[in-house]
């Protein structure tokens, strides 16, 4: 299995309606790409300095099938906005 886990820094002055946005975009992924085995996203709640504003863990069958998930279009889609909102993406891909 693989766990891929995703790290955001949202810019200055980003809305609540572009968050809402790429909730809502990540929120549809699981029932459109089969690869996903789980998938997993929320908000920071507490507000270190160390602590990014957003986080996503999920879990795939092997390296080909997040590879899959990866160049997925509607994952596109969102990795798009995810790019459009945020200052900072950092992720780590490690078997378990």
């Amino acid at each position: 299995m693989i766990k891929h886990v995703v790290f955001f820094n949202f810019k200055d002055g980003v809305s609540e309606a572009d968050i809402s946005e790429l909730e809502t975009g990540l929120g549809r992924l699981p029932a459109i790409i089969e690869e996903i085995r789980e998938f997993v996203f929320g908000r920071d709640v507490v507000r270190s300095e160390r602590s990014f504003d957003f986080g996503l863990v999920s879990s795939f069958d092997d390296l080909q099938a997040m590879e899959r998930y990866q160049v997925h279009p509607d994952h596109q889609q969102v990795v798009s906005k995810a790019r459009e909102i945020c200052s900072s993406i950092r992720a780590v891909d490690f078997e378990f």
